[in-house]
This record gives C-alpha cells, structure tokens and sequence, in this order.
C-alpha cells in the first residue's frame, strides 16, 4: 500500500531546526540530560520460530575471538548473540529489496520476533524505483507501556545493490543488535511503549543517493504514522547504522537532535565507552532519521562512517564487507549503550 512517497523528500546535508517547544520536550523527556552521503496490517508470526542457534557453526568458527564484555556485564545483552543474528543475514547472501533473499530475511525476522513473544505489525508496501517497480516491507515491533510515548528504536535491513555486496556491517551489524535489542525487551513493561522498526528499502537503488531514491521504507513509516496520529507520541528516535566494526568509532553527528546525542554519549561515558562513542562531529548527511527529523521528531544515529579509518569498506565495489569485519565486542557496546539509555527514558 503506497502512502504518500513522492510528497516526502530528503534534503541531504541540512541541518533540521527545532522548535525552542520541541527542544525542551526532548530535554525533559531525556531528563534535561544512509545517505551515508559521507560528508565524513497486522501482528505475525511466519512459522515455526527459527533460532540464532541455525546459523551456520562454520562461519561462526572461521572468526576470530573477540573480548566483547559478557551479558551479564552489558544489561543482558549479548554481543555474541548478535554476532550470529549477523552471521544468518549474511548466509542469505546480498539482500536489496524484492530479492529472494531479503524475502527469506524477512520470514525469518518475523520468525525471530515471534519465538521472542514479540508483537508487531507488517507494512508490505509498492514503490516505483530507478531500477524498476518493488515491493518492500517494514516490520515494527509495538512493546506497551503505561503512557501514550513511545520511545522508536530503528535500522534498516537491506542491502546496497552491489556485486557480491553481503553487508555484514550495513546492515547487518545493526540490524542483529535491533534483534538482540527485541529478544531484551519484548519481554519487559515499562512507562513508555518501546518500537523497533525494521526498515526495507534504506539504499538507494543507485549510486548516486538522491532525495526520491533512498529511505523508501523510513519515508512510509514516518508517513504512516504521521496519518495515524501516533508521530507526535513519539519522545526520541535512537537509529543504528554501521555499528558492529572492529574499529567502531561513533562521532556525534551534527543533523542528529543535540539533547539526545548528549544523553546517549553521556551514558557511554558512564560505562566506559569513551574511546568508542567519541567527541568528534560529524556530518552523516540523511539516514533513515531524515522522515523523522523533517516531521520533527527528535533523533538521533548512531553511526561510524569513517571510511577512511574505520570502514573503508563501505559500499566498496570489491565485495569486501564481510563477516571478518564485524565484532561482538562492538555489538555488545552499542547494544549496552541502547539498553541504557531506554533505561534512562524509562525513568523520567
């Protein structure tokens, strides 16, 4: 079902203003705390729950250890776990949208979040693309609470139309912690409902990312939302994106809502992730937040797009983002820095 695409636009690069009234709703609810362009329906359940457990032992074995802190030390959240939520994305091998294997990711993400006892709505929906018609589906998990906010968490699960491009850290990286994340949460009950968006269709189906070309799936949530009312219960949007590198570094990007980058690296601060969710800026360009910040509402991304440092393989035509890249120690950190600052949320 098509709602609304061509009425929404990203303008790349440019900062979104808030209003002094928003900016203070984010600071009291925060308790005052892919482009990528790098400038740097109804609740499912598809089958017999399939586990992390039949991800392939082999490539699991074939990667090298890591130090990621254990569950008990991060809030429960489980880097290995995650880990091989990303090794089963890969093993389906290059997943853009309508392709038999982001058509097999998607039963099994629903099969995932079902043996999670999470419920959660489905949006298949049509876009016309430069490569053709394709349909494209978002997942989002509704986890209720005591009060009308909502707290969004979000990734995307496609990936770049490139040859033998598999993404294991875009996206796979982030959308193994949002599936980690879920198998935390879907069980709890807190003052504020918790979403976890799982977003089709984040890439442009070119090269060359333009403003009707990328965010698909964002761009019809945010739409979606906005004609159900339910936009303006949303108090923050926490997306990730890039974020299982060995060499993760997570600069606080300039587009993203100041009051929330402050509460999310102030936590990682708390927890010892200094050196990982750093002091520098950056300007990330759009990203699957872009729907949300020009709807005004306040967001953040957590994000390492240092190509030149970090992830040189991003997007690179050789193929090369791989599951050697990726760390469960890297997962573990971003998951513990998301479960927190839900925590912190929570509580105000």
């Amino acid at each position: 079902m098509r709602m609304y695409l061509c009425s929404l636009r990203r303008r790349k690069a440019a900062p979104v203003l808030f209003s002094s009234i928003a900016l203070a709703a984010v600071l009291a609810f925060a308790g005052a705390v892919g482009c990528k362009s790098q400038t740097s329906g109804g609740e499912s359940s598809a089958g017999a729950a399939s586990t992390v457990a039949a991800a392939p032992a082999a490539s699991a074995d074939s990667l090298p250890a890591d130090d990621a802190p254990p569950a008990s030390a991060t809030g429960g959240f489980d880097g290995h776990r995650a880990l091989q939520q990303v090794i089963k994305q890969v093993s389906f091998g290059p997943r853009p949208p309508s392709s038999p294997a982001i058509q097999q990711l998607q039963a099994y993400l629903k099969s995932e979040l079902t043996s999670y006892g999470c419920k959660f709505d489905v949006d298949d929906f049509q876009v016309d693309t430069p490569v053709g018609h394709k349909t494209m589906e978002n997942i989002l998990v509704k986890i209720p609470g005591d009060k009308p906010g909502i707290i969004l968490l979000g990734t995307h699960y496609d990936t770049k139309i490139l040859p033998d491009f598999v993404g294991a850290d875009d996206a796979g990286s982030s959308t193994g912690v949002m599936l980690e994340l879920a198998r935390n949460l879907c069980s709890q009950h807190g003052r504020y409902n918790v979403w976890i968006a799982f977003f089709d269709g984040e890439e442009a189906t070119r090269v060359q990312w333009s403003d009707d070309d990328s965010v698909y799936g964002s761009r019809e949530m945010a739409a979606r939302l906005a004609n159900s009312g339910d936009l303006p219960k949303i108090k923050a949007f926490l997306l990730a994106d890039l974020v299982g590198g060995k060499k993760a570094h997570f600069k606080r990007d300039e587009e993203s809502t100041k009051a929330l980058v402050d509460l999310m690296w102030g936590i990682a601060a708390k927890l010892g992730y200094g050196n990982i969710f750093v002091q520098e800026t950056t300007s990330i360009g759009g990203d699957d937040y872009t729907p949300f910040l020009k709807r005004k509402v306040p967001s953040v991304d957590v994000i390492d797009l240092d190509i030149v440092n970090d992830v040189p393989y991003w997007h690179n035509q050789n193929g090369t983002d791989t599951l050697d890249k990726i760390s469960a120690k890297s997962l573990a950190i971003t998951g513990h820095v998301f479960l927190e600052t839900i925590k912190e949320m929570q509580s105000k």
